[in-house]
Order: structure tokens, then sequence, then C-alpha cells
């Protein structure tokens, strides 16, 4: 499935189970619901599993971040399962942070560590997110986001080249665990 790509799992009837997983590449898991707009519950990527009976009554979408590609077992396993709890309880964490730049920097704090990976002086990411997602994500405006990341990338916290990808800076990184 190509990048940017979302698709909708009908849900489970009751008493069934399925899991999803991730063979290649990273993917967002977010709630279909009108009332959630689209809220984020976790992100996977290659050889997590999510189980998806109990995530939404109206089933579940997987967005696309990179070139992905999952199969949907019919049965659940608790092999290599990414449980939804663990990703909420961190993305909960991040608005714990008083300012709307502490809240951006522990989120790709977070992103780094669980999906990303370091490449010489930097942290990369293999996906992008819009402005729009990352705002939902950190519980604050597009607008503001746009300019927090303009002021991170004007002093050179953060890099988006015009590839798939996002470079972070660790310097980015370690102001967050300082303010813990």
């Amino acid at each position: 499935m190509p990048a940017g790509q979302t698709v909708l799992l009908d849900p489970v009837s009751a008493g069934e189970s399925r899991q999803i997983e991730v063979l290649d590449g990273v993917g967002r898991v977010l709630c279909p619901c009108e009332e959630t707009q689209g809220m984020t519950l976790a992100f996977l990527q290659q050889n997590d599993r999510i189980t998806t009976d109990r995530l939404c009554s109206e089933g579940v979408c997987i967005e696309a971040l990179t070139s992905l590609s999952f199969v949907v077992h019919p049965e659940s396993s608790d092999r290599g399962v990414c449980t939804v709890n663990e990703w909420t309880l961190q993305l909960l964490r991040i608005r714990h942070f008083k300012t709307a730049e502490l809240r951006l920097q522990a989120l790709f704090g977070l992103l780094v560590s669980r999906l990303g990976r370091r490449c010489g002086d930097w942290c990369t990411l293999s996906f992008r997110l819009s402005h729009e997602r990352i705002a939902e994500l950190i519980g604050t405006t597009r607008v503001t986001t746009t300019r927090l990341i303009s002021k991170a990338r004007q002093a050179h916290l953060l890099e988006v080249d015009s590839g798939p990808g996002t470079r972070v800076s660790p310097h980015l990184l370690s102001l967050v665990q300082e303010a813990s």
C-alpha cells in the first residue's frame, strides 16, 4: 500500500477477534468514528501486531506513513502484540507538558525512540506527519504547530527534506529530558 493511502477495516462481530501484523513499513492506526475525527490510536512498524476487536465499534483505519504491507489474521495471538494502551499512555503523557513547544519536542522524542533510528549526528523518521496531524497529537492548533516547527527548523533542530522522512536533532530530544 503506498504512503498516504488509508484503508478501513470493517468491525469484527461480537466474540470474534483479529489481528493486524505489519510486514514492512510504518503505519498509523486510527479510529474512523466521526466524533473522534480520526483520532490516532497507535503507530506500527515492521513485526508489530495489534488486536482490533476492542478498538472501535466502527472498525479501524490503517494509514500508510511509508510504503506499507500488512496482513490481517482472523485470530489473535500474543506474539509481538503492540498494545494500544501503551501508545495511549505515551501519547497522553505528552499532553502533560505545559507548553506546546515541549509537547512537540516530547512527540518527536516518542516517535524517534519507538520508530526512528540514529544516522550520524541526526535521528531519522522514515515518514512525515502533516502539521494538522501533529497538532492533533500535541493538543494545539495547526497554526501553532506550523509556527513551532518553523522555529525548530530555523534552530536546526528539525530538517524536512523533499524526501519522505524527517531528521531530528538529538539536541531537540535532550530538551524534553531536561524539562521532565
